[in-house]
């Protein structure tokens, strides 16, 4: 995607969302556990084929940090909009600790570690506006 490329990743870790959403908690952790060491995997390798940190044209990154968002989260459409703007903020945004993990942790672990700090930090948002104001 030659335009706005996380924002496409993004959209395509809705699906993924919905895919794992029906899974019983433990299951829904596992899964995507298993999707972020997928994503570290895959992004040390791209690396090393593009010869670039962290190029545009890997977003399993972004996939991974979306379903970290929505981890635990109903994907209403109300929760799956929301969450998917706040997951954007912050990894545009990256505050400490994203920049820093992208930054200094090595090949895919930096390349993934900074989506999941964003996605954490929005999972955290999304419960506190769920809880607090039942959007």
């Amino acid at each position: 995607m030659p335009f706005a490329p996380g924002t496409a990743g993004t959209l395509v870790g809705i699906p993924v969302v919905l895919i794992f959403s029906p899974l019983t908690w433990p299951l829904q952790l596992l899964s995507v556990l298993a999707l972020t060491c997928l994503a570290c995997v895959i992004s040390q390798e791209a690396e090393k084929i593009f010869q670039k940190k962290d190029a545009q044209i890997i977003v399993i990154d972004e996939i991974a940090g979306f379903c970290w968002t929505m981890l635990f989260v109903v994907p209403t459409v109300v929760h799956t909009a929301v969450g998917f703007v706040l997951f954007r903020v912050f990894d545009i945004a990256k505050p400490f600790p994203a920049g820093w993990v992208q930054r200094k942790w090595p090949g895919g672990l930096g390349v993934a570690g900074d989506d999941l700090v964003a996605g954490i930090y929005a999972n955290v948002l999304l419960q506190m506006l769920i809880f607090l104001w039942g959007i």
